[in-house]
C-alpha cells in the first residue's frame, strides 16, 4: 500500500496497531543519491577503519535525502501453524518546509536513472511526500511556535503572502462583521502559514482550514479574543496540530523506536545512517557514539546480507548478486527445507505483490527482507537440529528420540523404576502418533535464537572489516590478506597506474607504502591467489603477502638500530675483553 502526505495522519493508529502486533519488521529505503563524488584519495576503500569509513560516508548522508521508505510488518498467524502475514507499506517522503525551516539536498544522476528504470514515481515524492524532521529541527519549530517568532521561508512565499494579505485587507474594508471569504487552493503547510500570518497581521479576522482552501471571517477584537481562548481543541491552527503535521513521518519513527521490534534489512548500513540523520538527530562525529545511538534505538538488528553471505559459503547455492536472487534461490528446489518453510501471506492491501515482482520498490524489498529472514532462519534451525522433519508430522520413533532426553524426572524416582514412569507418557504419545502424527512447528523466538550469532552484525561493503557489531566491539578483519608490491625500473609510478596494471586481471584498492612499494587489498580470496601466481616470476613487479613484522618501516628501523647497537656492543666486547699481559 502506498502512503503520501494525504491521509497519513489518519493511518497512524492502524500503523501503530500493526507494529505492536508484529513479530519483526522488514525495512528498505530509497535515496536521491548513494555516495558523494570525493576528490582522489578521499573515497572509501578497503584500507579504511570503521571510524574512517563512517566519517567519509557521513558526508554523503548529509548531502542526499530519503525519497521512499518501505516497511513490511510480519505477524505470526498462530502457534499451531507456521504461517505469517505481511503488511507492506510504501511511504513517499519529502523534507518539512515550514516557517524558516528549509532543506537542501542533491540528486545523483546514476541513482535517478536507477529508480526510473524500476518505475519510481517522482511526482508522489515531490508533490505528496510525507514531511519529516529530526529532534533538533523539532526543537526549533517548537521554539518559533511558542515565541510567535514566525517567518515565511522564501522570497516566493513572501510574495504570495503579500498578495493574500492585500486581498484580505481590501475585502475587510467592504465586509461586515460576520462575513466570510475563501482563499482557494491553499493546502498543506501553506495553509498553516497563511493562517498564522493573517492572524498576526490582522486583529479583526479569524481563519479556518477547509478541504481546498482557507476561510477568513471578519470578527470584532473581543470575539477574536474569545475564539483564541475558548476554541483551542477545534482550532486548525493550534500549535500541537501544526507540530504533528510538520513532524510527519518522525511520529511514525518514534512508534518504531518505542515498539523495539527486531528490524531486518539487506545491506542496511546506509539505511541506519539515514534513519539516524533524518528522524533522530544529526549524525555525531564519533563512530562509537553512532553505534551506541543505533543500538539504543533498535536493540535487535538483522542484516540478511550478512546472514546469507555466511550460509552461501557453506552450501552449494549459486551466486546471488541481489536480494531478489537470494529470495528466488531460497524458494527453489536447491533449498532442502523448501517444502517445510514458513508460509507467508500478503495482507489484502498488498495484493499486487502476490503475482508480480517489483524489485527496488521499497515495500517490496522490505517484504523480501522479511521473507529471506524466515527462510534462512528455518534452514539454520533445520541444520542445527539435524532433521528434515521440521513442520511435518512425526512418527513415534524419531519424536521420542528427540523428546525423551529433554524431559527430566523428579530426583526421588530411583533409576531402576524410572522406565516405568514413562509408560503413561508413552501411551499418550502413541495415541497421538496413531491418530495422525505429531506436528512440530517452529516459533519466531526459536528462529531468533538460531539467528543469535548474526544479530546486530551489519554488513560493511568497503572497509578493512566486513561487518559492524552494534552491540559490542567490532570483530577482527576476515578480509583476504593484504599484498605488498615492490616495483623495479618504473620511475614515477603512482597508485592509479598500479590499479590499471591489475585491473584486467582483478580489482584491487591500492595505497602507496614507500617510494617503490604499494599495498594491495581485495574482497576476494581468489584474486589474491591469481595475482600471486600470475606475477610470481615477473621481472619488475614483485608481489608477496604483507607481513607487519617483515615489511613495516617502523619495525625495520628498530631492527636496523638494534643491529647497529648489537654490532657495536659485540665489537666493544671483543676489543675490551682481551686478556692483559702480566
Amino acid at each position: 500500500m502506498e502512503l503520501g502526505a494525504d491521509g497519513f495522519e489518519q493511518k497512524l493508529p492502524l500503523l501503530e496497531e500493526l507494529i505492536l502486533g508484529s513479530d519483526f519488521l522488514g525495512l528498505d529505503i530509497e535515496f536521491t543519491g548513494l555516495r558523494s563524488i570525493f576528490p582522489k584519495g578521499q573515497q572509501t576503500s578497503l584500507f579504511d577503519s570503521p571510524a574512517e569509513w563512517y566519517l567519509k560516508t557521513k558526508q554523503s548522508i548529509q548531502q542526499f535525502t530519503v525519497c521512499q521508505i518501505g516497511l513490511s510488518m510480519f505477524s505470526s498467524m498462530g502457534r499451531k501453524s507456521n504461517k505469517y502475514i505481511a503488511h507492506s507499506y510504501n511511504f513517499f517522503l519529502f523534507p518539512t518546509t515550514l516557517g524558516i525551516m528549509d532543506s537542501e539536498f542533491s540528486f545523483q544522476a546514476s541513482s535517478i536513472l536507477f529508480l526510473n528504470q524500476y518505475g519510481f514515481d517522482y511526482n508522489k515524492f515531490l508533490k505528496n511526500g510525507i514531511p519529516y524532521m529530526n529532534e533538533e529541527q523539532e526543537k526549533k519549530i517548537k521554539q518559533d511556535l511558542l515565541t510567535g517568532n514566525w517567518k515565511v521561508r522564501s522570497t516566493l512565499d513572501k510574495d504570495q503572502m503579500k498578495v493574500v494579505i492585500d486581498e484580505v485587507t481590501r475585502w475587510l474594508e467592504m465586509a461586515q462583521e460576520g462575513d466570510w471569504m475563501t482563499l482557494p487552493d491553499i493546502t498543506g503547510f501553506q495553509a498553516f502559514e497563511v493562517q498564522l500570518v493573517l492572524r498576526q497581521a490582522l486583529p479583526t479576522v479569524w481563519t479556518l482550514m477547509k478541504d481546498r482552501g482557507v476561510l477568513v471571517k471578519k470578527v470584532s477584537r473581543q470575539y477574536r479574543w474569545c475564539l483564541e481562548n475558548s476554541s483551542r481543541d477545534h482550532d486548525d491552527c493550534r500549535r500541537e496540530k501544526i507540530l504533528l503535521s510538520a513532524r510527519g513521518f518522525a511520529v511514525f519513527f518514534q512508534m518504531l523506536v518505542k515498539a523495539k521490534k527486531p528490524l531486518v534489512g539487506h545491506n542496511m548500513m546506509m539505511d541506519l545512517l539515514h534513519l539516524h540523520e533524518k528522524f533522530y538527530r544529526p549524525l555525531p562525529e564519533s563512530y562509537e557514539q553512532f553505534k551506541l545511538n543505533i543500538h539504543s534505538l533498535f536493540p535487535v538488528l538483522i542484516d540478511t546480507k550478512n546472514v546469507t553471505k555466511e550460509i552461501w559459503k557453506e552450501l552449494s547455492f549459486p551466486r546471488a548478486s541481489n536480494l531478489l536472487e537470494v529470495y528466488e534461490v531460497l524458494n527453489s528446489d536447491l533449498n532442502p527445507t523448501k517444502n517445510s518453510c514458513p508460509v507467508i501471506i500478503h495482507a489484502s492491501e498488498c495484493i499486487k505483490y502476490v503475482e508480480t515482482k517489483y524489485p527496488h520498490e521499497a515495500a517490496y524489498d522490505a517484504f523480501l527482507c522479511g521473507s529471506v529472514l524466515l527462510k534462512v532462519a528455518h534452514l539454520l534451525l533445520y541444520r542445527s537440529t539435524g532433521t528434515s522433519l521440521l513442520g511435518q508430522k512425526l512418527s513415534l520413533s524419531p519424536f521420542l528420540t528427540r523428546l525423551l532426553p529433554r524431559i527430566s524426572l523428579p530426583i526421588f524416582f530411583p533409576p531402576a523404576y524410572r522406565p516405568l514412569c514413562w509408560l503413561p507418557l508413552l501411551r499418550l504419545i502413541q495415541s497421538k502418533a496413531d491418530s495422525g502424527g505429531i506436528k512440530l512447528e517452529p516459533t519466531f523466538p526459536q528462529y531468533l535464537d538460531v539467528l543469535g550469532p548474526y544479530v546486530n552484525q551489519v554488513n560493511l561493503i568497503r572497509a578493512c572489516i566486513s561487518k559492524i557489531n552494534f552491540s559490542g566491539p567490532d570483530s577482527p578483519s576476515s578480509r583476504p590478506p593484504t599484498l605488498i608490491l615492490k616495483v623495479k625500473r618504473w620511475p614515477g609510478v603512482d597508485e592509479e597506474q598500479i590499479y590499471y596494471e591489475f585491473k584486467d586481471l582483478c580489482k584491487f584498492d591500492v595505497r602507496r607504502f614507500t617510494r617503490n612499494q604499494f599495498l594491495l587489498m581485495t574482497n576476494k580470496f581468489k584474486d589474491v591467489r591469481i595475482v600471486l601466481q600470475e606475477y610470481r616470476y615477473h621481472p619488475d613487479l614483485q608481489v608477496t603477502l604483507y607481513r607487519y613484522w617483515r615489511h613495516s618501516p617502523n619495525i625495520n628501523c628498530i631492527l636496523q638500530i638494534s643491529g647497529i647497537v648489537t654490532a657495536w656492543a659485540f665489537l666493544a666486547f671483543i676489543l675490551g675483553g682481551s686478556p692483559s699481559n702480566v
